[in-house]
């Protein structure tokens, strides 16, 4: 954040200053998190599921906050407390918070977009700095860590941790960003339409990364052309060509494609094989499932190694090498960026072999239909890709926020994993939803003992430790909800306990 006293914040919020002087600089980092929180920080007091964040502003002031920012004063604390006014939840389209039942909530996060724009507008005008804003149905995280890889080779960057892209996680990364920053890439997530232009006010891009539409909280959206139209909501949000304003448009989907009537930002279109000005040619994977490129663009040509894993992201990769030529790169250093990238957010494609020869990808963090079906793909072309084949096994829980097409998509992608040749399914939890998956795969493949339907994660691991050979292949994934990492993890624990011994 750029340099504040606690008078000039009170202002940007329209907020009243109690129990502090007005000339006291902020100069420790902005927590909604008390434990994270140094000596000169600003404390937001936020409502959680458990707890109200206004129960720890006497603790937060006692370990050295310069302030917390509240929606109500809390009395009989000592130091700075900057009192913001209430807000009018109807008025806004921002991802309520669970808890905030009496609008505490909403009043806090409002005086924190106001604090992160304030502090973007001062470092764009007086610091350069360039924000880069991506968005799509699946692969944002995977991409923003791309970007981020890309952009660090030219300059200072700040990135959100794994997926902090809601109302409260945007603002925060952006007041991440100070004087010293030369890039600041956020990812912006959307439950409802409106939620993407809210989270663009707060830290206006320059660049904005539209990767897909998908399936992704379709039960929310309704529609996919509903899903399209409030992805676009980020190229609506860029300048124009003439003031710096760049559109990446992912020119093998459609929906992406036609966004380009929405901005009147430079378009530069990405894609694998067409027509797109920023394309890979050539593609192929190894053993790891670990995509070889030629890229061309119109800055020229280069070889691309990527050390990620999936065979999607040749296109993520794409995306980023454009956000780089953007920003001035050269296509060589683009390539040489991405090529020494690894995967910088947990259990997305995460994969790890074993002393024995298991390989696990832990693909955990979350799930729907696309991202469910490239992650099975990378499986499979792994089983395929040495001197013999190798046995695989899909571990799968629930795709979340599917509407009523939960059901039928689940179904689908147990077919569709059979036709992958994928050998060996465990299927963890007994909603509508897994037991279509489960009975997806069972008839497409009329399977018995190659498919298991069980309860929990404690059940799929006891399976897998028992089971599982040396030379497997194990894909686990699912909705964070879920928690499936914990069975990828104990996995890889008990074969190296076993290999120890």
């Amino acid at each position: 954040m750029i340099d504040l006293t606690l008078g000039e914040i009170a202002t940007i919020v329209g907020g009243r200053l109690v129990g502090g002087d007005p000339d006291t600089a902020v100069t420790g980092t902005v927590e909604f998190d008390s434990r994270r929180l140094g000596p000169g920080g600003l404390f937001l007091a936020l409502p959680g599921e458990r707890v109200d964040g206004h129960g720890f502003v006497d603790g937060a002031l006692e370990s050295g906050a310069a302030a917390a920012l509240v929606a109500r004063e809390v009395e009989g604390v000592t130091g700075a407390q900057i009192v913001v006014p209430p807000v009018d939840r109807r008025e806004t389209n921002a991802m309520a918070l669970a808890a905030d039942t009496d609008g505490s909530g909403a009043a806090v996060l409002a005086a924190l977009g106001s604090l992160a724009r304030a502090s973007v507008d001062r470092l764009v005008t007086e610091h350069g700095l360039v924000v880069v804003g991506v968005t799509g149905s699946s692969g944002k995280t995977s991409t923003k860590d791309l970007i981020g890889a890309v952009l660090s080779a030219a300059g200072t960057v700040v990135a959100p941790p794994g997926s902090f892209n809601n109302e409260i996680g945007h603002p925060w990364t952006a007041l991440r960003a100070d004087e010293d920053t030369d890039f600041l890439v956020l990812e912006l997530s959307a439950r409802a339409p409106g939620n993407i232009t809210e989270l663009a006010a707060v830290a206006p891009p320059r660049i904005g990364v539209v990767l897909n539409v998908g399936t992704a909280h379709l039960g929310e959206f309704g529609s996919r052309d509903v899903i399209a139209a409030t992805k676009g909501e980020l190229v609506e949000a860029l300048p124009s060509a003439a003031d710096g304003g760049v559109a990446v448009l992912n020119h093998d989907d459609e929906r992406v494609r036609a966004m380009a009537d929405r901005t009147s930002a430079h378009i530069a279109s990405v894609g694998v094989g067409g027509p797109a000005d920023i394309r890979a040619e050539g593609v192929s994977l190894d053993d790891q499932a670990r995509a070889r490129f030629r890229m061309i663009a119109p800055q020229g040509r280069a070889e691309v190694a990527l050390r990620v894993h999936g065979e999607h992201q040749v296109g993520n990769a794409l995306a980023a090498a454009a956000v780089g030529l953007a920003c001035g790169m050269d296509i060589g250093a683009v390539a040489t960026a991405l090529g020494a990238a690894s995967a910088a957010s947990a259990r997305r494609m995460d994969v790890r072999a074993t002393t024995d020869g298991v390989t696990v990808i832990n693909d955990s963090y979350n799930a729907n239909p696309d991202s469910m079906r490239a992650a099975l793909k990378s499986l499979a072309m792994m089983a395929r890709s040495g001197d013999q084949p190798r046995r695989t096994w899909a571990v799968l829980g629930e795709m979340a926020e599917l509407g009523e097409d939960a059901v039928s998509e689940h179904d689908l992608l147990g077919r569709f994993l059979v036709r992958l040749d994928v050998s060996q399914l465990i299927v963890v939890g007994r909603g509508r939803p897994q037991r279509a998956l489960f009975q997806g795969a069972v008839q497409e493949g009329s399977w018995g003992s190659e498919a298991e339907h069980v309860d929990t994660a404690e059940d799929a691991a006891a399976i897998l430790d028992e089971r599982v050979e040396p030379g497997d292949i194990v894909l686990v994934k699912a909705s964070a909800a879920v928690g499936l990492w914990s069975v990828a993890e104990q996995l890889l624990a008990s074969r190296e306990e076993e290999s120890a011994r």
